[in-house]
């Protein structure tokens, strides 16, 4: 965005007192606001975080903004940022990239991972939450979020889940990505490695890669098993680049609502085949059959045999992984997706 020529300032929090203030970052101003609280507050805090829309309020004064963007608000800058940013700029977009506007948590309830169905109610909240449940926060998220010009979703599975639970009036908006940032490397004599691009847990599908992983290790014996880390330590930018680059296939298995995982798009700007879940929005950026596949991470057989199809037919995986990066320059570049950011701002 500042390669536009556009002045751009970012606003975000961090936990402790001695890493807040201002920090420059590849050219941009960085402030950072502290912010902590015992995590059984956050249903109540993530509404409205006093601590913190103080500092907010006075950067907002300072800065002076035509347009602010709201990402990632629900934990620490807290859902009445919306309104606060109202007062200051001219126009106020937020952009949705999780379920968190309508669930307490990730979205994995029976209803929607048999049937697709992403509607919360008061008792799902309830189970979900527990003793952290606050009755209002949903409503008053709805509320604060009528403050905002533009409210934009990552996806249309993301879009769709919203209008579900109450949240309309959202246009789609797909992430984007500097393809030229990635490598396209093409080496039939790779070692067949399958990369799991997602933190090691149940919903992000760690348990049906392991079941995956028995199958496909008696089928193909010198098969070997990537991941990103563990669930403290992640492999840092430049450290995915090559480790799509050292694969041989990409899996995104999630068994919750993953609205939009950039992962997919970076494995296919690397020129791998990806094999995606049904779940939230993969299947926007992956083409079945010609790209990679979208499975129901639950059939482990089916998600191993489409696995093993790639690893055993290397001409169909590299031909997979062109289609892949040609989809991604095409459709899913950073340079359209800012242009298209402010065309859509300024004609709304």
């Amino acid at each position: 965005m500042k390669k536009t020529g556009q002045e751009v300032s970012v606003i975000t929090t961090c936990r402790r007192e001695s890493e807040a203030g201002e920090m420059d970052y590849n050219g941009l101003k960085v402030f950072r606001i502290a912010s902590d609280y015992p995590a059984r507050w956050r249903a109540y805090l993530s509404i409205y975080n006093p601590q913190v829309l103080r500092k907010l309020e006075r950067k907002l004064k300072e800065l002076n903004p035509d347009v602010v963007h709201i990402n990632n608000v629900h934990f620490y800058l807290s859902y009445y940022s919306i309104k606060l940013s109202k007062q200051y700029a001219k126009k106020v977009v937020f952009t949705a990239r999780d379920a968190m506007s309508f669930s307490f948590g990730k979205l994995e309830t029976e209803k929607y991972l048999k049937n697709l169905d992403a509607r919360i109610t008061w008792l799902d909240s309830l189970k979900q939450a527990r003793r952290r449940w606050n009755p209002f926060r949903n409503i008053l998220i709805r509320h604060y979020l009528g403050y905002a010009d533009k409210i934009f979703a990552v996806s249309n599975a993301l879009k769709e889940a919203l209008a579900q639970n109450g949240i309309n009036g959202v246009e789609v908006m797909h992430t984007g990505i500097d393809v030229s940032e990635y490598r396209a490397f093409y080496d039939k004599q790779r070692k067949k490695i399958i990369f799991f691009a997602g933190r090691l847990s149940d919903a992000k599908g760690a348990r049906v890669v392991e079941k995956a992983m028995q199958i496909i290790s008696q089928e193909i014996p010198e098969a070997e098993l990537l991941t990103a880390g563990t669930n403290s330590q992640w492999l840092n930018r430049e450290e995915m680049k090559k480790a799509y680059v050292a694969s041989s296939v990409v899996i995104v298995p999630s068994i919750c609502f993953d609205a939009f995982p950039r992962t997919v798009i970076e494995a296919m700007a690397a020129g791998r085949p990806v094999i995606g879940t049904r779940y939230g929005g993969a299947s926007e950026a992956i083409l079945d059959g010609v790209t990679g596949y979208v499975v129901n991470p639950f059939d482990i057989k089916t998600m191993a045999e489409k696995i093993m199809g790639l690893l055993r037919d290397e001409e169909m995986a590299e031909r997979f992984g062109r289609a892949g990066r040609e989809r991604v320059e095409s459709k899913f570049n950073i340079d359209d997706k800012i242009a298209e950011f402010l065309n859509t701002i300024k004609d709304g």
